[in-house]
């Protein structure tokens, strides 16, 4: 890699860095725990819809979702499709219960229905859950930024971990959910803006127009979307779009992180307008990833190039000067804006959980404070300890893990929503660990004993097991907490 590109990119980082601070700055001029928490409750509802897109998009998509193409075709669209089915019952059956309830964390539910161990085994399994994924990530993104830039300048990549932590922490310390309203909305105009003009930059060099680029990948065979014929497969379509429609309910509507934006809406009817074009938002999006992926296999073949064995490779391969400097800068600022403002949110999140289920200190300014420093500290642990899992695919191994982490989240919040039975709540914890682990035996039984292959479907079958797992156990004299 040439001398120069370094520096440009750590240019861009800083520069866009920059731009993040005045925008925070801007944005904190009243901070309480209300704001950091709850954003006032004073959010556009549209802006908040634009910047999940970018929230829930992460670098790991950026990098990962292009490669897709190389193992499994476009066949991801079929998990996003379900997304959308997905977005719209959140949108409709858990907005409305949070609403109702006037809800700092959606937690704050189990408690009121099933008791106080069933609400910190839920809020437990979140954090966890968040950290994991979160976690990972954002150990893409730092990999690819020590890979390109940083071991030019002789950085060791702890250092390049903590420096980009603590950048995140800077800009949200004071007004938490207020600041991410506004920052995630730039974040996702640089993130597309990005991944467009790549694109353009992709077409240039097969030497086609957009039109000819549009045709092009509809004709290659690397287009395929269905997969209606092999039952047994992972990418078969029932399997993929139920559980996208699964995913969405634990991943956004279970998960306090992506909630607590759209609870910083200034109503129910607008928290729903905003769930719903974000969702179907997701579409176009991942159909421009995958497209890219398509057009960067031909691009390989138009330039003698051999394919990479891993899919998370083809995006960075091209971006690290094949295309020009243009690229190698757009790609940075694509993946930085990407990972910061999922690693921002996550930490916002993991801050309010920790303060408000499990210290149940909603009011104490100096607590969270420190709360949050020590969860930056805890999260650059979590993506140092990535360095030793190696995936050909994160953004599978992502799922595959939050399987086993929400899949108690959802039998929890099913048996609080659909039942009015009551429940052992000491139990609650066991099951919710007893269920994850059952999961596990089951897969590696099937991997080694038959030709089923469990994909993202785990989830279902561990939230299943859960809820099942509570229904059974006897309870004690129905006890529930009512907080007026």
């Amino acid at each position: 890699m040439r001398d120069f590109q370094p520096l440009y990119i750590l240019l861009t980082v800083a520069a866009y860095f920059a731009l993040l601070l005045v925008v925070s700055k801007t944005t904190a001029r009243r901070h309480d725990n209300d704001t950091f928490f709850r954003g006032n409750r004073q959010s556009p509802w549209y802006m908040v819809a634009f910047g999940m897109i970018g929230a829930s998009i992460s670098g790991v998509t950026f990098v990962s979702v292009p490669g897709m193409v190389l193992t499994s075709d476009m066949t991801y669209m079929q998990t996003c499709l379900g997304f959308i089915l997905g977005y719209v019952a959140v949108a409709f059956i858990l907005l409305p219960v949070y609403y109702r309830h006037n809800l700092t964390t959606i937690y704050s539910i189990l408690r009121e229905r099933l008791g106080q161990r069933s609400y910190k085994t839920g809020a437990s399994f979140f954090i966890l859950s968040k950290m994991t994924g979160a976690a990972a990530r954002f150990y893409v993104v730092c990999i690819i930024l020590q890979r390109f830039v940083l071991d030019s300048f002789g950085v060791p990549f702890p250092v390049t971990v903590v420096l980009m932590v603590v950048l995140i922490w800077l800009y949200t310390r004071q007004s938490g959910i207020r600041t991410l309203v506004w920052t995630d909305t730039l974040q996702t105009f640089c993130m597309f803006a990005a991944l467009i003009l790549i694109i353009v930059s992709v077409t240039d060099a097969l030497g086609m127009t957009m039109g000819e680029a549009v045709k092009a990948v509809a004709a290659d065979s690397r287009s395929r979307i269905f997969v209606f014929d092999d039952p047994m497969s992972r990418q078969y379509f029932w399997k993929q779009f139920l559980s996208g429609i699964f995913i969405v309910i634990v991943m956004t509507g279970l998960d306090q992180d992506m909630m607590q934006k759209n609870l910083t809406c200034k109503s129910l009817g607008e928290a729903k307008k905003d769930m719903c074009s974000y969702g179907v938002a997701f579409v176009p999006a991942n159909l421009l990833f995958l497209s890219l992926g398509v057009l960067l296999c031909l691009l390989a073949a138009h330039q003698g190039v051999a394919l990479p064995a891993a899919g998370d490779e083809l995006l960075p391969m091209f971006a690290s000067g094949r295309l020009g400097e243009a690229v190698v800068v757009l790609f940075t600022l694509g993946i930085v804006s990407a990972a910061f403002s999922s690693a921002d949110s996550a930490l916002t999140a993991l801050t309010t959980s920790c303060c408000v289920d499990i210290l149940q200190r909603p009011d104490d300014e100096r607590l969270r404070r420190r709360v949050h420093i020590g969860m930056a500290v805890v999260f650059v642990g979590f993506v140092l300890a990535f360095r030793i899992v190696d995936s050909p695919s994160v953004i599978d191994a992502i799922y595959v893990m939050c399987s086993y982490t929400y899949g108690p989240l959802l039998g929890l919040f099913a048996f609080s929503l659909l039942t009015r039975r009551a429940v052992n709540d000491k139990a609650a914890p066991l099951v919710a660990v007893l269920s994850p682990l059952l999961c596990f035996a089951a897969d590696w039984w099937t991997k080694n004993y038959t030709d089923y292959r469990f994909g993202y479907e785990l989830l279902m079958v561990n939230g299943l097991l859960t809820f099942l797992g509570l229904w059974a156990w006897p309870s004690a004299k129905h006890h529930v907490e009512h907080h007026h």
